[in-house]
């Protein structure tokens, strides 16, 4: 059950806790801030897919990584039945695995009927590993090695080129009869409000195919016989709340299948990326996965009946939209500090080597402490990882309760690009990860040990003694 308090008096977990099912029939989680399963118990503490936090800690240790595998499978649900609701043609999810690429979450995707998107030579064999049928899944990357092409092909997955060298390279290595299996990846210059960083779709980015080439880069496949060109992509971005970025982008891309049949080339794919943002804080205002599908395929139909076009096998790759809301990280509190006038720190067990968003990005968090769901929001303090780095802050001005050492701090929506971008910065081991179902809780990432970090090292036989 959840706790209720005199109106008036803010506490610490009831204004971030999911919207109940009996107010809203299906939530969409890129819209929430804690996984959809998140409730506060009797006991005053915060549970997630029926397991207490505060004893998954104890169980794990921390910092700690807890997936809600209800949230993620939801999220994958909605993406897939909408697509199959609002799109008259074929269509497929795929995930783009980047966010967070592990062997539990490429197969609870995988279960769910989603195909994998992987960047690299790693991706791709932990999603194979993973039982991802190969049909599934699409390799990107701006700079792909002759030996993740390779892997690439001897797979039977598809290639989504990305530049002159990586045609002419597949070209080379390509077997005598062999057909390789690409799509194209095309810029196509519209520009979208995000960071920086997370801007992929405008012409000044390291990927793809400008725009001006098109023809040429057309006619160049049409001539190769070793090349089996099925699809264009594009990707405009990340982190996205708006709505018509993607709607420009989906009637540029219908334009593309309509020049590429100049070629002679039978284009029968259209993969529209992904982007869509998540609600981070409390004022962050994202649409729905709904709303997004439908918005993508409506203007796609609309766009290949004005062409005259019958409708191509319709995919995206959300990343972010899947998974970030499933995960919270888990960490222990410890030393303080209290600057007069100024602030005061509240120093972690974790930090950026776990989450380098809030350094790389200057990306904004929320977090509770989940054995004190019940009690005032009396302190506002600056949460400080441990690293020996001053820009080490996870979150800024966190309105939190009286905090002690031994308190349970729980960062929310951190499962995109946490654990992926994870380091040992500082020699710092990498976190476990469970993932919670139904009051049971998993190990799928294994704690790193110090014994970890040096298995790779090597000393040589003169600086032995």
């Amino acid at each position: 059950m959840v706790s209720t308090h005199p109106t008036g008096v803010q506490h610490s977990g009831s204004q971030y806790l999911p919207q109940r099912h009996d107010t809203k029939a299906n939530p969409s989680p890129n819209q929430e801030l804690l996984p959809l399963t998140a409730r506060v118990h009797h006991h005053d503490l915060l549970e997630i897919g029926g397991c207490d936090v505060t004893t998954l800690v104890e169980q794990f240790g921390s910092p700690l990584y807890i997936l809600d595998e209800e949230t993620l499978r939801s999220a994958c649900q909605q993406y897939r039945d909408a697509f199959k609701q609002y799109y008259k043609g074929e269509s497929q999810v795929l995930y783009a695995s980047k966010a967070w690429n592990c062997l539990a979450v490429c197969a609870i995707a995988a279960s769910e009927g989603l195909g994998i998107d992987v960047v690299s030579g790693g991706e791709l064999y932990t999603a194979l590993q993973a039982g991802v049928s190969h049909d599934k899944i699409y390799l990107h990357g701006n700079n792909k090695s002759r030996e993740e092409l390779i892997l690439a092909i001897e797979s039977g997955v598809t290639v989504v080129a990305d530049n002159w060298y990586e045609l002419h390279t597949l070209v080379e290595i390509a077997q005598p009869g062999q057909s390789i299996r690409i799509m194209l990846r095309l810029t196509p210059g519209i520009e979208c409000h995000t960071h920086e960083y997370i801007r992929t779709g405008h012409l000044d980015s390291k990927f793809g195919f400008d725009p001006n080439d098109l023809d040429e880069v057309f006619a160049f496949v049409s001539q190769q016989s070793a090349l089996n060109c099925v699809g264009v992509h594009a990707h405009i971005g990340s982190q996205i709340f708006e709505r018509q970025p993607h709607q420009d982008l989906a009637a540029v891309m219908v334009q593309w299948l309509r020049d590429a049949g100049k070629y002679g080339l039978n284009i029968t794919e259209l993969n529209v990326g992904g982007g869509l943002g998540i609600k981070y804080i409390e004022s962050d205002d994202p649409p729905s996965i709904e709303e997004w599908v439908k918005a993508i395929c409506e203007v796609i139909q609309a766009a290949c009946a004005a062409e005259n076009l019958p409708l191509p096998k319709l995919l995206s790759e959300p990343g972010r939209s899947l998974i970030a809301t499933a995960c919270v990280t888990a960490y222990t509190i410890g030393s303080s500090k209290v600057i007069p006038e100024i602030r005061t720190y509240v120093a972690i067990d974790g930090g950026m080597s776990d989450n380098p968003r809030p350094i790389t990005y200057q990306s904004v968090y929320r977090a509770v402490i989940a054995n004190k769901m019940s009690s005032p929001l009396s302190q506002t303090v600056t949460i400080a990882g441990k690293h020996c780095e001053s820009g080490d802050i996870l979150i800024k001005n966190a309105l939190l309760p009286k905090t002690e050492p031994g308190d349970i701090l729980v960062v929310m929506g951190t499962g995109a690009y946490n654990y992926s971008m994870a380091s040992n910065y500082n020699r710092l081991p990498r976190p476990a990860a469970v993932v919670v179902a139904n009051g049971e809780a998993n190990l799928i990432l294994q704690r790193e040990t110090y014994e970890d970090l040096i298995r790779q090292d090597r000393l040589p036989e003169r600086l032995k003694k």
